[in-house]
Parts: structure tokens; C-alpha cells; sequence
């Protein structure tokens, strides 16, 4: 058989068939000469047994076994488990199945998708197509014209929120350094403040003593702002009384380990079971923001951005207890350039 047709499964299992049927016919053959000269049934029958039992030993090697390879991949793939396997696979089903799944792989542009997840970040301040430039100027003279009139903190709140929609739309393409992403979030965090006041208390900690060397690694834009909203919006807000959320930065030799807490209300067991296995594969889901998805761009978008980026082994993962509060646990490589 031709060695490239032989990776397909289909071919092996025509080949197997077609084998069959050929030894079913020499068998009978040679059966009807032996009984014909010998009259001895007993040789014939055992050499048939043999026959048999060969052709069904190659096919288990080298039919079955190989589609057990190839089913397992296609499952974890179904199940979001993993998007570069079925591509890597060594015994594809068809010809046409593997010539299906190429045309996937060069229409599964990871820069297409990595386009995608942008559009959610750039969809807060263009979500009726208003032009950024224009959203900035009239920021700006709210800001002048609050200024002129003594209202001093109406000029604060529109200079912070200028600055976290500049922020959120420029660039989005690039990786920033995480003391740029602490520094929208303390922006974020005086936006907030005019509506929580004193109810809400945002807090950093570092764990690696060089504090500076930390705050100069790099991560996708905009990973910490939605993590910390959907804290705020889903936790602490229908909280009675004052809430915490705390950012805590750890380093290992090669990742980069943000965990964001709050002592919100906490996420049920279900729910966050859910939640996780969402976070555990790479998915569209959230393309088109819902109403569910407040605050601009969904944690589960972040997570995907990431594991695009660096990789399936990197990303989001969640804990949670009700009425104790939720921790989001972000792992990144230590990118520093």
C-alpha cells in the first residue's frame, strides 16, 4: 500500500476488509484441495484459525488503535480541551477529513482571533460607533468648563475618565508593562470611588522584593480592568457595607502570578464549576458583548487573549466560597521584553 495513504484509517480498513476477503477465498480454497486429497478437515481448520487470527491481531494494531489516537483527540477538541492537537494528529480518518481539517487550521488564524477578542476591548466607548477623538474633546470641555465653575471634583471624575477610555481604546494590540496596568486600574479605581466612596478599598501587594523589575513585565493590555469590575460589579456591590478587593503579585523563575480577591458575596459551586470550564478552553463565546457582560469585555475574552498569546498552559482560574468572596488567579509567562 502506498506509504502517505497508509496514515489514513479509512484506507487501512479497506485494506484490513479487502485482506479478509482474500484470505476467506484462498482459505476456502485451500480447503477444498486439501479435503479433496487429504481428507483431513483438521489442517485445514487450524491453518483457517491461524489465518484468522493474524489478520484480527494486525487490525486491532493497526486499525483499531490508531482510531482510538485519533477519536481521543477529536473528543478533547469537542470538549475545548485543545485546538492545536487535531492538527498534530498521526493517523487522520480520511483524506477528505484531513484535508477538512488543513483548510480549518489556515481559516483559525490565531491573529483573526486575537482581532476578535480586540473588538470587545475597543467596544466600552464604540459601542453606537462614536468616534474616540470626539468622545476625548468632549471629556475635555465637561473638564474646562466644570474648572471654570469651581466644581472641582465633576473635573476630576471626567479627567479620570478621559484617561481610562484613552487607555482602553489606543493600542490595543500591544503588550504594556504591568505598571501600566496597576496605573488604570488606580484610574479605574477613582472613577469608582465617586460612586462606592468609602465602601470600596483597593489594595496592592507584592511578594518579590524587587518591586521594580516586576512592575516592568509585560502582559496583554486591558487584562487586569475587567477582572477587577466583574469583582466589583458581581461581588462587592450588592455587598451591605464596605468591600476589599486585593492584588497580589508573585513571581516564579518563569511566571508571572496575579491574583485579584474581593470579600464579595462569592460564586456558587455550580456556577463556578461552569465558569472554570469555560475558562479551561478557548472559546468565541462573547464576541457580541451581552447584557451579562458588563463592564465591557468578559473575563472568559481575557482568558482567551491569553491562552492565545503564550500558550493553553497559561490563563485564568477561579476560587470561590458564597458570602466568603472570590479569588481570580491570572498565570502569565515572565515576558520582559
Amino acid at each position: 500500500m502506498n506509504k502517505k495513504r497508509s496514515q489514513y484509517i479509512s484506507y487501512r480498513t479497506v485494506f484490513i476488509f479487502a485482506l479478509m476477503v482474500l484470505f476467506v477465498f484462498i482459505m476456502l480454497l485451500f480447503l477444498a484441495v486439501i479435503v479433496i486429497r487429504e481428507q483431513d478437515y483438521g489442517l485445514g481448520l487450524t491453518l483457517c484459525v491461524i489465518g484468522l487470527a493474524a489478520i484480527l491481531y494486525g487490525s486491532y494494531n493497526w486499525v483499531y488503535k490508531p482510531y482510538r489516537e485519533t477519536s481521543k483527540a477529536f473528543n478533547l477538541f469537542a470538549e475545548g480541551l485543545i485546538l492545536q492537537g487535531i492538527f498534530d494528529m498521526r493517523y487522520p480518518l480520511s483524506p477528505l477529513m484531513h484535508r477538512a481539517t488543513l483548510r480549518f487550521k489556515d481559516m483559525l488564524d490565531t491573529k483573526e482571533l486575537i482581532n476578535i477578542s480586540k473588538k470587545q476591548a475597543e467596544y466600552l466607548a464604540l459601542q453606537n460607533q462614536i468616534n474616540p477623538h470626539f468622545l476625548y474633546n468632549t471629556l475635555e470641555g465637561i473638564r474646562s468648563e466644570a474648572l471654570c465653575t469651581g466644581m472641582n471634583d465633576l473635573a476630576e471624575m471626567t479627567e479620570a475618565l478621559a484617561t481610562f477610555f484613552r487607555y482602553t481604546i489606543s493600542n490595543v494590540d500591544n503588550l504594556v508593562t504591568l505598571e501600566d496596568e496597576l496605573v488604570n486600574i488606580q484610574n479605574y479605581y477613582r472613577i469608582q470611588q465617586y460612586r462606592f466612596g468609602d465602601r470600596l478599598n483597593v489594595n496592592v501587594e507584592y511578594d518579590d522584593e524587587d518591586e521594580m523589575e516586576v512592575l516592568m513585565l509585560k502582559l496583554p493590555k486591558l487584562t487586569l480592568q475587567p477582572i477587577v469590575e466583574n469583582s466589583i460589579y458581581h461581588g462587592i456591590e450588592r455587598k451591605i457595607g464596605k468591600g476589599n478587593l486585593r492584588i497580589k503579585i508573585q513571581t516564579t523563575s518563569d511566571r508571572l502570578l496575579i491574583t485579584i480577591s474581593d470579600d464579595g458575596l462569592g460564586i456558587s459551586g455550580e456556577q463556578l464549576s461552569n465558569l472554570n470550564k469555560r475558562l479551561r478552553e478557548i472559546s468565541l463565546d462573547g464576541v457580541a458583548p451581552t447584557p451579562k457582560q458588563k463592564g465591557g469585555i468578559a473575563i472568559v475574552n481575557v482568558n482567551n487573549r491569553i491562552k492565545l498569546l503564550f500558550g493553553e498552559e497559561y490563563g485564568i482560574y477561579m476560587y470561590s466560597t458564597e458570602n466568603v468572596g472570590t479569588d481570580v488567579t491570572i498565570t502569565l509567562p515572565k515576558v520582559k521584553e
